[in-house]
This record gives structure tokens, C-alpha cells and sequence, in this order.
């Protein structure tokens, strides 16, 4: 089996030096089930949840996440 370069010979995660290598272009694809109570759809499709709206709420957390930054 090959060698992965990631992986110490004693099995720790390490930090690679990746700066020489050339862009590539990557796409991933995602797919989830979510399951609810039809009173907890309507709560989020009304926009009448009592903590506010939860899409938005959402949208900005996977906004953050893509930025990769805590603010």
C-alpha cells in the first residue's frame, strides 16, 4: 500500500507544504434527509418561529463556515 503523505510513520496527522502544487478545480456534491414534525415545517416556512428566522439564520452560519472565520 502507498505511503500516505499526511500520516507520520507513527500514525499522527501532520501539515503538508502544498504551495507548490497547481489549481485543480473540484466539485463536491451534498445530500442530507431531514426529518420534523409538520408543525415544526410550517413554524419555518411562516417565518413565525419564536426565535426568529431559521433560513436566515442558517444561511449565514454556512456563509461563516465557507469563510472559515469565527466572526
Amino acid at each position: 500500500m502507498a505511503k500516505l503523505s499526511h500520516i507520520t510513520d507513527a500514525g499522527d496527522a501532520h501539515m503538508v507544504d502544498v504551495s507548490s502544487k497547481k489549481d485543480t478545480v473540484r466539485e463536491a456534491i451534498a445530500q442530507a434527509t431531514i426529518t420534523m414534525l409538520p408543525e415544526t415545517l410550517a413554524l419555518i416556512t411562516d417565518g413565525t418561529a419564536a426565535k426568529g428566522d431559521v433560513l436566515a439564520t442558517a444561511r449565514i452560519a454556512a456563509i461563516q463556515a465557507a469563510k472559515q472565520t469565527s466572526t
